[in-house]
């Protein structure tokens, strides 16, 4: 009954959500023995399942919403990093978190985070990068977190490689941020929204200081200043074919 999943990790039946708002509020409502014993059925199956399975079809979840297992964060500013809420939030000095588990390294995959700001506040998701413990990461390429803050890079950009001046989201509001790297090609997302794809040029070469180049590596979170608070939630991956 709980064999397929939706991209929001969903269960499905004969190709229908399996929660739709009457089957909810029926479930809710209904005190009888015969609606008891159903809730029993469907709901405790649901918190059994891992978080493997929730993270959506094919996807795996990186972070598990309680603890840093897995990650690691930079030796500056550490104490910038909480938990609250089941998402990792920035609150303090310049510091970065960093993918450290067992599935990583990654070449091509889909990541999906999702995140939210508060006004002003500038952050970025880092992939193909390495575990660094102090200063901007030099390895890899940072998709930009910015809706209001004063760096006219805005949410979606590679930082510096392909940027986008102009951001439709909204601070204080929950997005999903979706980046595809499949071969030279990155793809980002921002609810289900195509906002940039960029193709790396044969023969690109790494920068100095900052690589910028496309490779493999793991996923890492930012915290850019004490002014900006950045909430990260329900990291997932899906391996893609190489």
């Amino acid at each position: 009954m709980l064999s397929q999943l939706d991209q929001d990790g969903r269960p499905i039946i004969n190709g229908q959500l399996q929660f739709k708002q009457e089957i909810f509020q029926l479930l809710v409502n209904d005190t009888g023995p015969s609606l008891r014993a159903m809730k029993r059925s469907i709901l405790i199956p649901l918190f059994l399942l891992p978080l493997t399975l929730l993270a959506g079809e094919g996807f795996v979840s990186l972070f598990d919403g309680e603890t840093f297992d897995g990650w690691k964060i930079s030796e500056e500013n550490s104490d910038s990093w909480v938990i609250e809420d089941g998402a990792l939030v920035t609150r303090g000095p310049r510091a970065h978190i960093f993918y450290v588990g067992e599935l990583a390294p990654f070449k091509n995959f889909e990541l999906k985070v999702d995140v939210k700001t508060k006004n002003g506040s500038n952050g970025g998701i880092y992939f193909h990068t390495a575990y660094q413990a102090e200063g901007w990461p030099l390895v890899g390429l940072e998709c930009q977190v910015n809706v209001s803050q004063g760096d006219w890079k805005k949410t979606g950009s590679l930082y510096d490689i392909a940027n986008i001046g102009f951001c439709f989201l909204q601070d204080d509001t929950w997005w999903t941020q979706h980046i595809i790297v499949e071969g030279k090609t990155v793809t980002v997302k921002l609810n289900g929204i195509t906002v940039l794809q960029y193709k790396e040029p044969p023969g690109a070469e790494a920068g100095d200081p900052f690589t910028r180049l496309l490779d493999e590596g793991t996923i890492g979170l930012q915290c850019h200043d004490p002014g900006s608070e950045v909430h990260y939630r329900n990291i997932r991956i899906k391996r893609l074919p190489d």
